[in-house]
């Protein structure tokens, strides 16, 4: 695991929030020069701390704006069953993030949609074939007040 320095977390912070930003308004940013900046970005893209650069959308605007979390229950927890179940779910579009758990659910899901309706064909298409689901319970957001992409540094 690579040291991150306070100058190095000025620069992740800078661009968690600015993707696009330009290496000169970065340097600038972060009091750093364009060189020693550049530098330090490259560093923490081959370092694998910079993972990747990507776009946001706004799920509104594209008429998703229906969260819905599923928590599922495996019949089993043999390496197969998880394996198969893993497997499956990546394949499926509207699902934005899917966890194991600890606790009363072996998984769950975030997922988006345009309305209710929408959400009942992704589960009569999708979620209700996945292998070895033995317990479904969806709920949905009603509102988002906290979301972010931004990792404390």
């Amino acid at each position: 695991m690579m040291e991150v320095d306070a100058t190095d977390a000025r620069i992740l912070t800078v661009l968690q929030r600015k993707g696009r930003i330009s290496n000169a308004d970065l340097s600038d940013e972060v009091h750093l020069s364009a060189s020693a900046c550049h530098r330090r970005v490259q560093r923490l893209e081959e370092a694998g701390i910079i993972r990747d650069y990507v776009a946001l959308l706004d799920p509104r605007k594209l008429g998703r704006p229906t969260v819905v979390f599923v928590e599922i229950t495996l019949s089993g927890q043999a390496d197969e069953v998880l394996d198969a179940f893993e497997r499956e779910v990546r394949l499926v579009p509207d699902v934005l993030e899917c966890h194991l758990m600890a606790g009363s659910a072996d998984y769950l899901l975030k997922v988006v949609a345009q309305d209710t309706e929408d959400f009942a064909r992704i589960h009569r298409r999708y979620l209700a074939r996945l292998p070895g689901v033995a317990q479904m319970h969806s709920s949905f957001a009603l509102r988002t007040v906290r979301q972010t992409t931004a990792l404390p540094v």
